[in-house]
C-alpha cells in the first residue's frame, strides 16, 4: 500500500493543504466541489483505489475549504485555478488524469488551458462527474431573484440552504463577475485528450442539460458520457463510486 502524504505549498498569500502519494504514472489529480473538501467519499474511495494499484495520486483543498488557509468568500475560479496550477506543477511530474467533480470539473478545463498555453502537455485525460463548469453564469446568474440581486448590489453577497450542509451557500459578487472571466463554453472547447462525463439524470443542482451542452462543445470522436439514471449531484453511493473507479481506471490505461 501506498502512504498518503500530508504537504502543504503556499499560493500567494495562503497555505494550500495537499495530499500525495506516490506511484507510478499516469498519475490521478482530484479537483473537488464548491464547498467540499479533499476528504470526501469519491476523493478517499479514488485514493485507496489508487493506494491498492500504486498509482500516484494527488488532491488539495482550494482555498477557504477543508485544511487550507483563506477565507471561503474570498474565493473566485481565477484564485482556484490557480491553487490548482501550482499543487499540479509541484506534486505531479509525467502524464495526469483529472478528476473533477461538479466545480472541480470547470477548473479541470481551465487547467487544459493554462497547461497547454504554457507548454505542458501532460493531461492525458479528463474523468468529469456532474461537470459545473461556467456554473456562475449559466445556471447562477439565470436563476436570481429580486432579494437575491438586491443582496449581490448592496452587499456583495447573498445565501441560500444547502441540501449538504448546515451552512448555507454563499455566492459573492466576486465569484460571479470572475467567472464572467473563466467561461469555456462559449465555443468549442479542445482538450487534447479524450473525455469521460458521468452525469446523474436525478441531479438537482447541474441538469443534465448542463452536461449535454458541455459535451457538445467537446470533440466528439474522444469525449463518452455516461448517464446515471437515478443519480444525483453528489455521485457517492456505492454503485456510483464503483462506476468512478472503472472509469479513471480505464482511463488511467487508455493513457499509460
Amino acid at each position: 500500500m501506498t502512504m498518503t502524504e500530508a504537504a502543504s505549498i503556499d499560493v500567494g498569500s495562503c497555505r494550500i493543504a495537499v495530499r500525495h502519494q506516490p506511484g507510478k504514472n499516469p498519475g490521478v489529480v482530484w479537483l473537488g466541489g464548491y464547498r467540499s473538501d479533499m476528504l470526501g467519499t469519491k476523493a478517499e474511495a479514488l485514493a485507496a483505489w489508487a493506494a491498492g494499484a500504486g498509482r500516484a495520486f494527488v488532491r488539495h483543498d482550494y482555498s477557504g475549504h477543508g485544511e487550507s488557509g483563506g477565507a471561503f468568500a474570498e474565493g473566485t475560479i481565477s484564485r482556484w485555478l490557480e491553487e490548482s496550477l501550482a499543487v499540479f506543477r509541484r506534486f505531479t511530474e509525467g502524464p495526469q488524469v483529472l478528476v473533477g467533480s461538479s466545480m472541480g470539473g470547470w477548473i479541470a478545463l481551465r487547467m487544459v488551458q493554462e497547461l497547454r498555453k504554457a507548454g505542458d502537455h501532460r493531461v492525458a485525460g479528463l474523468v468529469l462527474l456532474a461537470p459545473a463548469p461556467d456554473f456562475t453564469a449559466e445556471l447562477v446568474e439565470p436563476a436570481l431573484n429580486d432579494a437575491q440581486k438586491r443582496d449581490l448590489a448592496e452587499k456583495g453577497y447573498f445565501e441560500e440552504p444547502s441540501d449538504y450542509s448546515d451552512e448555507p451557500y454563499l455566492y459573492t459578487r466576486a465569484l460571479i463577475e470572475d467567472g464572467r472571466k473563466n467561461l469555456v463554453m462559449t465555443g468549442p472547447i479542445d482538450t487534447h485528450c479524450p473525455v469521460h462525463v458521468l452525469q446523474g439524470l436525478a441531479d438537482p443542482d447541474v441538469p443534465p442539460a448542463h452536461a449535454l451542452k458541455l459535451v457538445g462543445l467537446l470533440p466528439a470522436d474522444d469525449v463518452t458520457l455516461s448517464l446515471v439514471p437515478d443519480g444525483d449531484h453528489r455521485l457517492s453511493r456505492p454503485q456510483d463510486l464503483d462506476m468512478l473507479l472503472r472509469t479513471v481506471e480505464a482511463m488511467v490505461e487508455r493513457a499509460a
